[in-house]
């Protein structure tokens, strides 16, 4: 059996394309897995699950579909970080904490979206900490899905304009905080995305970290069984 790890979709209404390869990925290669891993950014913005758009419920409904055959796993990433368990349960998703560990074929490893890791970027860590505040939750979930959308996209347009002036260093994941989460949680692999660059990196002691790909151009999906990992494309 295999098991799958995709990340960074960015699905919205206004990218058909990107939404049509990854449900002819649902009907095909994602049936045959033992298990599917969503590792963040499935949604380019998710405003609630309470005001989810219908574009939003077809995805559930061919995530739906797709779990009858495969085990779907969900990690929250930058931009959906407030889908939670109503979406996921019509989903037939399983959400897992920022940071997850299992036994991937007898292989400790680590799984994640990735944000986490890029401490050098202090501004964004800040808004992180900002975001996931109890009474902000609170009141954002208070207002109607028109002010929750102004929200969003004035985050996003601030968020544009700070990444321009920051170099590719900050925005990438810190050397010292993959080794300090792969020694805290004791594994051997780390899995992520978010940073958009794919693929299979040394960090120590014969330990690897692997980046999965984002969907913009082409679709990226790692593969995982006993006989070996790979990252593969899926051309759109």
């Amino acid at each position: 059996m295999t098991t799958l790890f995709i990340g960074d979709l960015h699905l919205s209404a206004d990218h058909s394309y990107i939404t049509d390869a990854f449900f002819r990925f649902l009907d095909t290669q994602a049936k045959k897995a033992e298990a599917l891993y969503i590792l963040g950014d499935l949604f380019e913005v998710w405003l609630g699950d309470d005001v989810a758009e219908p574009f939003a419920e077809n995805v559930a409904s061919k995530l739906r579909a797709a779990s009858r055959y495969t085990k779907i796993y969900y990690i929250n990433g930058n931009r959906d970080f407030l889908l939670s368990y109503q979406y996921a349960k019509r989903a037939g998703m399983t959400i897992l904490p920022e940071h997850h560990t299992l036994s991937l074929y007898d292989i400790p490893t680590v799984i994640l979206h990735g944000d986490t890791l890029c401490t050098l970027d202090e501004s964004y860590q800040k808004f992180r900490k900002f975001r996931n505040n109890s009474f902000v939750r609170w009141l954002y979930f208070s207002f109607p899905s028109a002010i929750r959308r102004s929200i969003a996209q004035r985050i996003r347009n601030k968020s544009k304009k700070s990444n321009q002036g920051k170099s590719q260093a900050i925005m990438d994941v810190e050397p010292s905080a993959v080794k300090s989460l792969m020694k805290s949680t004791q594994t051997q692999r780390m899995i992520h995305g978010h940073t958009h660059r794919p693929g299979f990196n040394d960090v120590a002691e014969g330990k690897k970290r692997i980046v999965v790909g984002d969907w913009y151009e082409e679709g990226s999906v790692l593969e995982v069984n006993r006989e070996g990992i790979s990252l593969t494309t899926l051309p759109f």
